[in-house]
């Protein structure tokens, strides 16, 4: 359960894996650089959907490398080079989606770009997190 507030109008159309408004709880922003489907081996797999899950992944990481958890994460803005393919790839994406941030579903944004940085990557997450002050960083 996340110590944020999801606000979902009811005059607006159903969030459907995202919340339309995220009040953040007491804490420090933790402002995440685009993270890619890059692999520590500097490799990317061919799917959009391996990719994501590397992103997510690498997103968490950062969080808990700050001393939070997946449920600090208050935005996500995804870029993709192929929106058509991410929203054919909509179910599998949202399984890793939930593996690695549960039903955790923070305010978020799709754009389709023409190419990110690496023009191998397909998908680039921006995020921010709100961690809990901790005395210890």
């Amino acid at each position: 359960m996340s110590r944020h507030l999801m606000f979902n109008p009811s005059g607006l159309p159903t969030a459907r894996g995202f919340s339309y408004g995220v009040l953040a709880a007491e804490g420090r922003s933790l402002h995440i650089a685009g993270m890619t489907g890059q692999k520590v081996d500097l490799s990317f797999d061919d799917s959009l959907t391996d990719q994501f899950q590397v992103a997510c992944q690498g997103v968490a990481d950062v969080i808990a490398d700050a001393g939070g958890v997946v449920t600090d994460l208050v935005s996500m803005t995804i870029y993709t080079t192929d929106v058509d393919d991410y929203l054919n790839q909509l179910t599998p994406i949202g399984v890793v989606y939930r593996q690695v941030f549960g039903r955790h579903y923070p305010a978020m944004a799709l754009f389709g770009v023409d190419r990110l940085f690496d023009v191998r990557a397909k998908v680039e997450l921006s995020c921010v997190a709100v961690v809990p002050v901790q005395v210890d960083l």
